[in-house]
């Protein structure tokens, strides 16, 4: 039995249902673009999502590594010879 989460469109599966439609869950993912959540003792533990989608993610995660380090970048420039003769 599926159950429905108040005031949201995702469906939430529980880990022992997610045993017998796993297969189901992992096409919804995949083909259809859905993110199935699973729960485990009444609260929701996992999603499964598309191989794109986790590509997607893992650039935008990136990017905002990217973006931090500009941001908090000093400017302070050395060269390497000089990095390698200071740590020798």
């Amino acid at each position: 039995m599926t159950t429905t989460i108040p005031n949201a469109e995702h469906k939430v599966t529980t880990l022992k249902e997610l045993r017998n439609s796993l297969g189901t869950k992992i096409n919804e993912a995949a083909f259809a673009g859905a993110r199935p959540l699973i729960s485990r003792n009444g609260k929701t533990v996992a999603a499964i999502v598309s191989y794109d989608d986790l590509k997607e993610y893992e650039e935008l995660l990136d990017i905002e590594a990217l973006r931090k380090a500009r941001a908090e970048d000093d400017g302070y420039r050395i060269s390497l010879e000089d990095y390698l003769e200071k740590n020798k």
